[in-house]
């Protein structure tokens, strides 16, 4: 929580993002001076400033007025419950860059909370490295399960499956899909899902109170594709039927529809529902992602996104 709420100093400001791109995002002060339009000597001067007034220690520690205002813009334009907005560094490639860490702090909230609570968990390289943030929280009274199948075709166990990991941090129950994300055909699918243990994990997915997933663009080299649980001939197809973005394995189009048949009919995840049950948190950012979190938003898979304000800017345009 920020100890200067109310805050809008225009020099904290920049103070604060140049805090941000040196100690989270890694950037050298040269890198920062010409990101920000300053010169080093300036850069250099903003950092130490962030530094003396407290506003970075571990983590931002200021308001960015600009995020909060994109924020409450983003939630209202598309009806959203939830928004959070960090920084973005406009060079980095890193999906989870920012968001990861905001992402472990509200899950944190809810983890640390003295009442038992049902947290869902999607999968992908943000809500991975959003587990990986959290502190080491013993809190058995909670329960935490899998939205997606952890199994490739091969047999082998999804690099970015995070119900192990959180387990591990939590020492609370959690519940793996032992399941292939995509069955090799609807027959298959039926039967996996229709054991006892499956069904009976579904129906705690159903009931989370909160729920964080991560957003899969589909364009040449999408995760479904990276990660081996689609062939190439199946993404062609994919990206023929309009397919522009999955959660926990659900192709959707630009208007945020299920694409019919395909691969959707034999997607083994935990369905999703229209629109979203319960706060079901997208955590995404970057140009890559800006047409699959549209179509989500539109489809109304979320409730709440936590991204960046490039991302944020775009949502709004």
């Amino acid at each position: 929580m920020s100890k200067h709420p109310t805050r809008t100093n225009p020099r904290l400001d920049d103070a604060a993002r140049a805090g941000w791109l040196y100690y989270i995002a890694g950037n050298t002060q040269d890198e920062i001076a010409a990101k920000m339009g300053i010169s080093r000597q300036s850069a250099q001067r903003m950092v130490a400033l962030a530094t003396r007034e407290k506003l970075v220690k571990f983590k931002l520690d200021h308001p960015i007025a600009k995020c909060m205002e994109l924020a409450q813009l983003v939630k209202q334009r598309h009806d959203l419950d939830y928004c959070q907005v960090t920084l973005a560094d406009p060079s980095s490639n890193d999906p989870s860059l920012g968001i990861a860490e905001v992402a472990a702090g509200e899950m944190e909230k809810y983890l640390t909370a003295k009442s038992p609570i049902v947290m869902a968990l999607g999968t992908g390289l943000e809500i991975r490295n959003s587990v990986e943030q959290l502190s080491m929280i013993n809190c058995p009274q909670h329960k935490i399960v899998s939205l997606v199948g952890n199994l490739a075709p091969d047999g082998s166990a999804s690099f970015n499956d995070v119900i192990m990991r959180i387990g591990d941090k939590t020492h609370a129950p959690h519940h793996p899909m032992a399941v292939p994300v995509v069955a090799t055909s609807r027959a298959e699918r039926d039967i996996l899902c229709a054991q006892k243990p499956i069904l009976s994990n579904i129906s705690l997915a159903q009931s989370a109170d909160i729920t964080f997933v991560g957003i899969g663009e589909i364009n040449e080299a999408p995760p479904l594709l990276t990660d081996g649980f689609i062939t190439p001939t199946e993404l062609a197809a994919l990206i023929e039927a309009g397919g522009v973005g999955e959660i926990v394995g659900w192709v959707y189009d630009s208007e945020g529809a299920l694409i019919p048949g395909l691969t959707n009919e034999r997607v083994a995840s935990v369905p999703l529902t229209r629109p979203a049950s319960g706060l079901v948190i997208g955590v995404a950012r970057g140009p890559d992602k800006l047409k699959a979190i549209k179509a989500a938003l539109c489809g109304r898979w979320i409730s709440g996104l936590i991204t960046d304000e490039a991302t944020a800017e775009a949502l709004i345009d």
